[in-house]
């Protein structure tokens, strides 16, 4: 057994690849300009495709088969990007660091001298993050969910409870790979600028239990949109059952109860259902943020989580209701125009306008102004 075992290993080993050569990439220039270098000696053509203000870079051919190339001056920011030989996509080979958005994977890096230094690991006091498993009988199965506990989690003092929703094609991982949360509530925290607070963020896709690979299905179950999934976030069955997740939360952890110590918030799906969560559950949020909300003009009224919407918003009495999008964002309009609504309603909001699209860039720094209005 241990020969079979060591014969194992050592093919693992072989199967990591061991790269010759000292080709770095991406390399963040002092001046916050980033040089990309691809060892493709055999290549017609080499770019860079990456998710700044104009991300398509050109790189040239030099010594040695390496194609380089320089950014503009970038803000401070998480970038990914990928990598276009020949027109075949893939991964910067050079950079072992990559994330996973939907069903593509990224290689990216960070810039520092500001927002990115929150979405970094510091020598600060570090929460906990857990995934665990919640049953819904809504749905007849059992569910995950990620779950952030502070630094200072004890089971025993209580906490006031974030409830942080993703967006179509994300799951219980997407606010934790791509959001950053930790670290960003580290920080926050840390810098006496968030109060504690425990982040539950569970997954939105009705039809599906889990993120692709952690369900029964295990690798049958691809990333894919949510619009692709059986029982989509149309149906009204997410926000109708979210009471299920709020008792599990304060049933296993040391949440604080009450309408004062909940919020809600998401990124565009996860905007559209925060929003009827809210308006569905009025005792339940004091705070309630869409980050570039995936609004429908109707919503089928058909289905009660959907109807009386008017009436329910004049209802409805928050503390806090933050709106905040892109003014590139594709769904712009749609909450322009729900803005409209509320003055006419005279719904109290504010309103945070950004620039650039429907990014993650956008949704990790309204988190950074959302979360420390929370709680206080």
């Amino acid at each position: 057994m241990a020969g079979i075992m060591a014969a194992a290993g050592l093919h693992a080993q072989q199967n990591v690849g061991f790269r010759a050569g000292n080709v770095v990439s991406p390399v963040v220039n002092e001046d916050n300009t980033v040089t990309f270098n691809v060892h493709a000696p055999k290549a017609h053509k080499v770019v860079v495709l990456g998710d700044w203000v104009n991300g398509i870079l050109p790189l040239k051919e030099g010594e040695g088969g390496i194609w380089s190339g320089t950014t503009a001056v970038l803000p401070s920011e998480l970038y990914t990007y990928r990598v276009n030989i020949d027109g075949i996509i893939g991964l910067d080979p050079a950079n072992p660091f990559t994330k996973r958005d939907v069903g593509t994977t990224f290689s990216y890096f960070y810039v520092n001298g500001g927002y990115a230094d929150y979405y970094q690991v510091h020598n600060v006091p570090h929460g906990t993050v857990t995934q665990t498993w919640y049953h819904s009988d809504a749905t007849g199965t059992d569910r995950r969910l990620s779950v952030y506990l502070p630094p200072s989690y004890d089971g025993k003092k209580k906490f006031p409870v974030l409830y942080l929703l993703h967006g179509s094609g994300g799951d219980e991982t997407a606010w934790i790979e791509l959001g950053n949360v930790p670290r960003i509530m580290d920080n926050l925290i840390a810098k006496g600028e968030a109060v504690p607070m425990i982040v539950v963020m569970p997954n939105g896709n009705i039809g599906a239990t889990a993120a692709p690979g952690e369900t029964a299905d295990n690798l049958a179950f691809r990333p894919v949109m949510s619009n692709l999934i059986p029982s989509n976030y149309k149906n009204g069955t997410y926000e109708a059952s979210f009471q299920e997740i709020i008792s599990f939360t304060e049933k296993n952890f040391a949440a604080a109860k009450g309408k004062k110590n909940r919020a809600v918030a998401g990124l565009s799906m996860g905007g559209f259902h925060s929003l009827f969560i809210a308006l569905n559950h009025p005792s339940s949020f004091n705070y309630v943020g869409l980050f570039s909300a995936g609004l429908m003009k109707k919503p089928n009224p058909d289905i009660p989580v959907y109807s009386n919407i008017d009436e329910k918003l004049q209802a409805m009495n928050v503390k806090l209701f933050w709106i905040a999008i892109g003014n590139e964002d594709f769904l712009y309009d749609i909450n322009q125009e729900f803005r409209v609504k509320l003055d006419e309603l005279g719904v109290p909001y504010e309103y945070h306008e950004s620039s650039r699209g429907h990014l993650w860039c956008n949704w990790r720094q309204y988190l950074l102004l959302f979360a420390p209005r929370l709680f206080k």
